[in-house]
């Protein structure tokens, strides 16, 4: 036996008793007369003493152990003399009798300890050390426990947990895909799924009402903190239901997880905002609601005053940051940097103080008088005390950097409390996109997304203005998941393709077999899919989905660990008939 207990497991109550303890060393302090080792595993950790009347041998084998060691030891439980509140077993200690040395182990190349001196890089690359710490694991243990809700809650709800194929054809829209060349079809690809979309339909058609999977899908795109090439979908899908069921449905597995992993409870109904909204008052389709500065616009009282900046730009519009009149100079300037990044895009900045002794001071003072400034103060509603943040330009390219503005102001004030979850629903976004550079449509979430109904008309006329039955889950400027009630009637597909330019050649190729499904009674069916990683990462309170997956890549999606991606041999290559392409 190589344990009675976990290293997190004994307390007071077991003092007296002969135990036996397996795991790592995490540290050896030598005292002279006696010798301290905290003994480790996932469960907690535990002291063991090896006193002045302990055996040669024993003395003479702790001086041999070293950090991450692997030991054995038997002994008994007693009462510490210098309590440690800090820890579950704080109060006892092992005394150790006898200890054996299952696995030495070299210096680990950083130290495995909640605050390690290891970057990155040399973390991922050893990550099975970087598991052993306390936050890694605990973020891989959340994600255990959130993915039993997730099932517990889908079951009661009926739910039926189906796995699809990895294997599958490649689409032309959406991502890139991760190709398999087949070796028993030379010249013939697999392409891994970037989500499971048209199985879970293809399940609709077959009668599973009520579909879930917590699923891989991959996309070969550029990375960043909150994307990884392979990550997780809690993926789903309803038959015979409408947009409230589905949403009604998804915000109670929402609730549940919060209620359960996070002992937070939500009472009233998620908040509801149509894409439009969202866009001119946050610029963004993914607010972040847990502070104000909504955006302003402020084209009808800046414009003709002689200021070329405002009067020939599109679009001007304001924040408002409460209590900033203070604001320095060299604050200032910073601000003007950070909206002047390539990454953020704005020419410039206009700001506007308005001081606690109610008058006001601006960058533009030459151009707009004290009764001008009140103004338009008066329409951002500031009041003494405030700064008003002003940009212009091209109405699209201004919205974005205002909303990069306010999120780095609500940062800098504190206002983004990752204590605080303000969930919205974002519904009603433009079905289809128009791409100036291949002059036609693209679907904004992907082919099967319904239009709104009463829309349909439109696809003759304006498509640009139809809105597609679609939403989003947002909680704290975070896209959770997403999802749309789906077309299932054959020609409204076919008009859905004839207006992304897919000639009907092209739509059987890609998607006959879903449309051929589609002649045996498809009912009305919606679905969701959320981001598991982030979902996660959200809860344990994380910026980056990499500490929430056991084995992640690094931005350029490369698993430093097992060196891959890697070149294959020679004769793989001959096997599967394809040549690699050298370049110039």
């Amino acid at each position: 036996m190589y344990r009675s207990h976990t290293c997190g497991e004994l307390r007071i109550a077991d003092a007296g008793k002969k135990v036996t303890l397996s795991g790592w060393v995490q540290r050896v302090r030598n005292l002279g007369a006696m010798t301290f080792i905290d003994l480790r595993d996932r469960y907690g950790i535990t002291q063991l003493v090896i006193d002045e009347n302990s055996s040669s041998d024993l003395k003479d084998l702790v001086k041999e152990l070293g950090r991450e060691y692997v030991v054995k030891i038997t002994g008994e439980v007693i009462e510490r003399a210098s309590k440690n509140k800090k820890i579950p077993t704080g109060e006892i200690e092992v005394k150790v009798d006898e200890l054996t040395i299952l696995n030495p182990s070299e210096i680990p190349p950083f130290t495995i300890e909640d605050e390690t001196d290891g970057g990155d890089e040399l973390r991922m690359k050893y990550r099975y050390l970087d598991l052993r710490r306390n936050p890694v694991k605990n973020a891989l243990l959340l994600r255990h426990r959130m993915a039993q809700e997730v099932r517990k809650y889908l079951d009661e709800q009926d739910f039926v947990e189906v796995e699809t194929p990895f294997l599958i054809k490649s689409t032309p829209e959406g991502a890139r895909d991760f190709v398999v060349p087949s070796r028993m079809h030379p010249g013939e690809f697999y392409a891994l799924p970037q989500s499971p979309q048209t199985f879970k339909q293809l399940l609709m058609v077959a009668g599973f009402d009520k579909y879930f999977q917590i699923v891989k899908c991959f996309r070969d795109e550029d990375l960043r903190a909150d994307r990884q090439p392979e990550f997780t979908q809690i993926d789903c899908e309803m038959s015979f239901v409408e947009r409230d069921d589905v949403l009604n449905t998804f915000e109670g597995l929402i609730k549940h997880l919060f209620s359960k992993v996070k002992g937070i409870e939500f009472n009233e109904s998620f908040k509801r905002m149509p894409y439009t909204e969202a866009m001119e008052k946050y610029g963004s389709d993914k607010p972040d609601l847990r502070f104000g500065m909504e955006f302003v616009a402020l084209n009808d009282v800046v414009k003709g005053k002689g200021f070329r900046v405002f009067d020939d730009a599109e679009y001007v519009g304001g924040i408002c940051a409460e209590g900033c009149s203070e604001y320095t100079r060299k604050q200032l300037d910073k601000l003007t940097e950070f909206v002047k990044r390539p990454q953020v895009g704005a020419s410039g900045l206009v700001y506007i103080k308005y001081n606690t002794d109610g008058t006001l001071k601006s960058s533009v003072d030459k151009f707009f008088s004290p009764e001008d400034l009140l103004a338009i103060a008066n329409v951002m509603e500031a009041k003494p005390g405030d700064l008003m943040l002003i940009l212009a330009g091209d109405k699209k390219k201004t919205l974005f950097a205002l909303s990069e503005l306010r999120l780095e102001m609500g940062s800098r004030l504190g206002l983004r409390d990752n204590n605080k979850f303000v969930p919205l629903w974002v519904v009603d976004f433009p079905l289809l996109e128009w791409d100036d550079e291949e002059k036609r449509y693209f679907a904004m979430h992907h082919p099967f997304t319904s239009p709104i109904p009463e829309d349909v008309p439109l696809f003759k006329t304006e498509p640009g203005k139809i809105r597609a039955n679609a939403y989003d889950l947002v909680i704290n400027g975070v896209e959770i998941g997403g999802g749309s009630i789906r077309i299932f009637d054959r020609e409204l597909q076919q008009t859905m393709f004839d207006a992304l330019g897919f000639t009907k050649e092209e739509a059987e190729k890609q998607f006959g077999f879903l449309m051929n499904a589609f002649k045996y009674g498809a009912p009305p069916h919606g679905g969701i899919a959320f981001g598991f990683d982030r979902l996660c990462s959200l809860f344990g309170g994380s910026e980056s989905i990499r500490d929430y997956i056991a084995f992640p890549k690094n931005n350029a999606g490369r698993d430093v660990m097992i060196d891959s991606p890697s070149p294959i041999s020679d004769k793989q290559l001959d096997e599967l008939q394809i040549e690699i392409k050298k370049n110039e």
